[in-house]
């Protein structure tokens, strides 16, 4: 019996921890920009940030007036580095590669074959002029 556990255990220690190649990847990430810079450059509330994250940054001014930050990095085949395209509503993006679409409100999936999520960073709103935009 003794043994039996130490297998199960070594099991689900080996099956637990593999690694996940087909999700956006780590990078660290930390862009600051004024409300008044963002303002001027954003377009329908959206501004697309080069050079940062994966594959860029997609910064939104939401409804309430905060704002969200998403990497452009598709999650339908991230290891390709397809750059997500805001649409002209500012509320959608679209994978050029494979047609996904996702949403800007929270970053969800809204049409196949997206399943996954756009990845996520935080955004500070500091003294009410300077956000920043890291993990």
């Amino acid at each position: 019996m003794k043994y039996l556990y130490s297998i199960l255990f070594v099991l689900v220690l080996f099956t637990g921890c593999g690694k996940d190649d087909s999700y956006i990847p780590d990078v660290a990430v930390n862009y600051n920009i004024t409300v008044t810079e963002f303002s001027l450059k954003a377009t329908n509330n959206v501004l697309l940030v080069p050079d940062h994250g994966v594959a860029g940054l997609i910064i939104v001014k939401t409804s309430l007036g905060g704002y969200l930050a998403f990497d452009r990095c598709s999650s339908v085949n991230p290891e390709a580095r397809c750059k997500v395209v805001p649409d002209d509503s500012g509320l959608s993006a679209t994978d050029p590669c494979s047609g996904a679409k996702f949403s800007l409100i929270d970053g969800g999936p809204v049409k196949a074959p997206a399943v996954r999520n756009l990845k996520a960073y935080t955004v500070y709103l500091q003294g009410g002029q300077l956000l920043n935009v890291r993990n």
